[in-house]
């Protein structure tokens, strides 16, 4: 077995500061537990904050420091996020700690082609979650959790690698003590004794050391080491997708909307890859601020829901979409909260990278298109045309809103004909009365040579509509093509004889 392990030291700061904007980022900042500090940002290090010091004191170093509440559950979901990334690599998958997150990756090497390319691509996954994450492999998954959140001067966000029992067992022996969560409780008591590496503590009496310190410091190690069986519990896909973001300040605009939104359809987009599928439809609900007048009917939550014409997984995509929907919508009062919901996926494999433009390289490009213009001008807005089994030109198709969340049902096919002649695609609105000389039709007052015809039609018996009429494909003076008929139902039409229908292009 080979295990990767993630660790994520900065985990509480990064998850809040995912609701600040750009220059709220650069402001020293720092997380409150009550009265006491938690986490700092480097701006609010360099000012001499630093973990454990109370909220006043800290103002008197830096009066702009900005602060922050800790919230376990806004760093559970956004460690969620990291975990539903990792899915798409191996399925099996485990939580450890707070910070931590496990990868069985043995099975799946070879569909990636190999642990480089796995690690690679792993990166690459976590890299629009913005958030600091330290990897390294080992043998055993508490192995491979150690060494991750273990950081030699050398190294930043890459830990130890190795595939090997006994150099893992090697590069244990040099780690500290403190990294075993049991051995964290008794740091000072471990230091006293002179044990800072687990070496040290390996080289103790184990009876000695479970009853001093607990049978969980010794059987952690064991389990780290390969000595001991390990015991894991899966993580496990929702079937739903739903996260929330709780705003750092009260989002007066659409604008600000979407730039927490934006960190909702990162975690959509990784939870979706993890079932190998893409979006179709997802829905944005927007919590307001509660208004305290008396009779006051301001909704409480606005509900936006964004629908694709073809599924995607392309969170640029995404928020191209979302930015144009936003963008026509009012909102009745400021915003506290996000909330994304999902539950529409589609399952079909994605598309392949092409060299060369193909058909079905430019449907999506169209697709594409049709979803900005429905979120920029309101789905009701964008029609496309159906064709309808009827033999009359102006009833033989219909204007209809596409649907991007349903599949486009399929055209009748075309009512025979005989002859079969060739229509023109522009129809008059509505048919243009014309002149005639010896039964013969005239356009601008010369006369048409007739090419090809007659096509008879007789409909529309069934509608109050009825229709009888001889189609000619007619040559003008310019020699310009057109679609002329003559009617043979004189009470039905407007003027008995000859009408112009259309122009061929």
């Amino acid at each position: 077995m080979l295990w990767i392990g993630l660790h994520l030291p900065l985990l509480p700061l990064e998850a809040f500061a995912a609701t600040l904007g750009a220059a709220q980022q650069a402001l020293p900042l720092a997380l409150l537990d009550g009265t006491q500090i938690t986490a700092v940002n480097r701006v609010a290090a360099g000012l001499g904050i630093k973990p454990g010091l109370k909220r006043s004191t800290a103002l008197a170093l830096a009066p702009k420091l900005q602060f922050g509440q800790a919230d376990a559950l806004r760093d559970t979901q956004a460690r969620t996020a990291v975990a539903h990334a990792a899915l798409a690599f191996t399925p099996s998958v485990c939580l450890h700690g707070e910070r931590g997150v496990l990868l069985e990756v043995g099975s799946t090497l070879r569909a990636f082609g190999g642990l480089p390319a796995l690690i690679g691509g792993l990166q690459a996954a976590m890299q629009p979650l913005a958030l600091t994450c330290r990897l390294a492999t080992a043998p055993t998954a508490l192995g491979a959790a150690l060494l991750a959140q273990w950081r030699r001067p050398a190294e930043a966000t890459v830990g130890p690698h190795t595939t090997d029992l006994a150099a893992l067992r090697r590069l244990l022996d040099a780690a500290p003590v403190e990294l075993l969560d049991p051995g964290r409780e008794h740091w000072e008591a471990l230091r006293g004794m002179g044990l800072r590496t687990l070496a040290d503590l390996r080289a103790l009496p184990r009876a000695g050391l479970a009853r001093r310190f607990g049978e969980a410091l010794l059987a952690d190690l064991d389990r780290a080491r390969g000595d001991a069986p390990e015991v894991h519990e899966w993580l496990l896909l929702p079937e739903t997708f739903e996260s929330r973001l709780e705003l750092f300040a009260r989002a007066d605009s659409t604008a600000q909307v979407l730039h927490g939104a934006v960190t909702l359809l990162q975690r959509l987009v990784a939870w979706a890859g993890a079932q190998q599928a893409r979006v179709a439809r997802f829905t944005l609900a927007m919590q307001h601020e509660p208004r305290h007048r008396a009779g006051d009917d301001t909704p409480a939550c606005t509900t936006l829901e964004v629908a694709l014409a073809e599924a995607s997984n392309d969170a640029d995509h995404l928020q191209v979409l979302l930015r144009e929907r936003l963008a026509n919508l009012p909102l009745p009062a400021p915003t506290l909260e996000l909330r994304l919901h999902c539950r529409d996926l589609a399952r079909r494999a994605a598309p392949n990278a092409e060299l060369f433009p193909t058909r079905a390289s430019e449907r999506e490009g169209l697709l594409r298109l049709v979803e900005r213009l429905q979120a920029r001008l309101g789905r009701g807005q964008v029609l496309h045309v159906q064709r309808v089994a009827d033999h009359r030109p102006e009833c033989a198709s219909a204007l209809r809103p596409l649907d991007p969340g349903a599949t486009p049902p399929r055209d009748p096919p075309l009512p025979p004909s005989a002859p079969h002649l060739t229509r023109p695609v522009w129809l008059l609105p509505e048919p243009q009365p014309l002149q005639a000389r010896q039964l013969h039709p005239l356009l601008d007052g010369r006369p048409l040579q007739m090419l090809v015809g007659p096509e008879r039609i007789e409909s529309g018996w069934w509608d109050g509509a009825p229709a009888a009429r001889d189609y000619f494909v007619a040559q003008a003076h310019d020699g310009s093509l057109v679609w002329v008929y003559r009617s043979r139902l004189p009470r039905a039409e407007a003027e008995a004889g000859w009408f112009l229908q259309g122009r061929f292009g």
